[in-house]
């Protein structure tokens, strides 16, 4: 390495010496200021690791999705590179590999693992030469910075045309905007999806992104609905349908908050596993992992093993004591995903407590106005289910008006702007044995949970 590189490497690792010192974190600020030194620092240490790069994007489940595949590669004994707190900019890629690096700039790692948000595909995909790309699913959200669904989509399909000739892409099966991607894909396509129709329906709940076929405009037919747009469709003019997945969850028992239990088939033999997520979103997670696992060639128990040792990431599904309260921690950014989330708490019969918590910060999104295709109303159809819901964040007010209009009765409404003070006052007002759930968006999710760790409830992201 050149002497722009050594000198950025040391002042990235002295960064995050510092950041954590003083409780910042060092996910992003090391990459930005050696990325200043050396705009070339990431090409040059992600192609040191010697099995090349997995990326893994999509607009829902790409931190929980990936550190599921860190799970199953640790216990494949294959040493990782990854941004596990989430931090998915170029910056972050680039502070994600500055950790890993020793002193003298070598990377001793197996493969870099690496969550990449989808507007970031083209430059990283041309700085990390991906080996392997995963795509989740593909939602709107924050349209302030991404624009139309279409322009999302695009991002990622640039980065498709550019990956080395033989690179593997994974795309989700029953998502028709991901699995059109195959078309720009320059090697082989390896797609997962759900065959248990019993997880579906006939008719289609909550957001829906992508009720037209990409390739004519004419409205898919379904024959069942996992969830939003996901499931089985079919054009009627063109025939454009969905491919018959190569890594399929034949069957899945939902196990309430605690988990599900997944029996995914593969061209290798059965996955049998039970995670410990709840939800189907998460178990099409689960499943994308499993499917990233089996395109590396990871052998289905050694995927099984990494499934059911894996526990819940950060701020996503995770489960912390505080002062004697059970706090539900799941983080909720877009209608799709806030919908999933929902639907999960109310399949759970007891009584809840619930905190929002909405920021509008740049990395939440700035327009908040994707409040109102949250399917709210479902709240107000089971009033009976709660006890109170506080508003918090720097959009309180707004979050606390869409429940009323929403048909919930202003009575069981509270806000407290202040995030320490609304988490606080939530818990002491949670009765024995019952749960606070706490459902923030990002910046909200990363204050929470650095307040908790404060406090001594849980530890830091970069001390797990």
């Amino acid at each position: 390495m050149g002497t722009r590189a050594m000198a950025g490497v040391w002042l990235g690792k002295l960064t995050i010496g510092f950041s954590r010192l003083v409780g910042w974190g060092g996910s992003t600020l090391p990459g930005r200021l050696a990325r200043r030194l050396e705009p070339e620092l990431l090409r040059q240490l992600g192609r040191q690791v010697r099995r090349g790069n997995l990326i893994v994007t999509g607009t829902n489940g790409k931190t929980t999705t990936s550190r599921i595949i860190a799970q199953i590669l640790d216990q494949a004994g294959l040493a990782a590179v990854h941004n596990r707190a989430g931090a998915n900019l170029l910056p972050g890629l680039t502070a994600a590999y500055l950790e890993a690096a020793g002193w003298n700039g070598r990377v001793a790692r197996d493969i870099g693992l690496l969550e990449v948000d989808e507007a970031s595909v083209p430059r990283a995909v041309a700085e990390l030469n991906p080996t392997a790309v995963v795509v989740t699913n593909f939602f709107r959200d924050q349209l302030d910075r991404y624009g139309e669904l279409d322009h999302t989509v695009n991002f990622v399909r640039r980065g498709l045309e550019h990956v080395r000739p033989g690179a593997r892409a994974v795309l989700n099966a029953d998502d028709p905007r991901v699995a059109h991607l195959t078309a720009a894909a320059r090697g082989q396509v390896v797609f997962y999806g759900i065959e248990d129709e019993t997880c579906g329906a006939p008719q289609p709940s909550g957001t829906s992104d992508a009720r037209n076929c990409v390739s004519c405009g004419e409205p898919y037919r379904y024959s069942v609905y996992f969830y939003a747009h996901l499931g089985k469709y079919r054009c009627p003019r063109c025939g454009h349908a969905r491919p018959r997945p190569e890594v399929a969850l034949r069957r899945l028992e939902p196990l309430g908050v605690g988990g599900t239990r997944l029996s995914i088939a593969t061209a290798r033999g059965e996955i049998q596993a039970t995670i410990k997520l709840p939800g189907l979103y998460n178990a099409h997670n689960a499943l994308a992992a499993a499917a990233a696992a089996y395109a590396l060639g990871i052998e289905p128990a050694v995927i099984a093993s990494g499934l059911e040792s894996f526990s819940a990431s950060f701020g996503r599904m995770e489960t912390i004591a505080i002062r004697g309260v059970e706090v539900f921690l799941a983080l909720v950014k877009n209608p799709a995903g806030f919908d999933e989330v929902l639907r999960t708490l109310l399949a759970t019969p007891e009584r809840k407590n619930l905190l929002i918590a909405i920021n509008d910060n740049y990395a939440d999104g700035t327009d908040v106005s994707w409040l109102w295709d949250v399917n709210f109303e479902w709240l107000a159809e089971r009033p009976e289910s709660f006890n109170f819901m506080l508003c918090s964040g720097i959009r309180a007010e707004d979050m606390a008006v869409r429940l009323k209009y929403a048909g919930v009765d202003p009575a069981r409404i509270a806000i407290e702007k202040n995030l320490k003070r609304a988490l606080l006052s939530a818990v002491g007002r949670v009765a024995p044995g019952e749960m606070l759930y706490l459902l923030p968006t990002y910046t909200a999710m990363l204050e929470m949970r650095r307040t908790i760790a404060r406090l001594g409830y849980a530890r830091h992201f970069w001390e797990v």
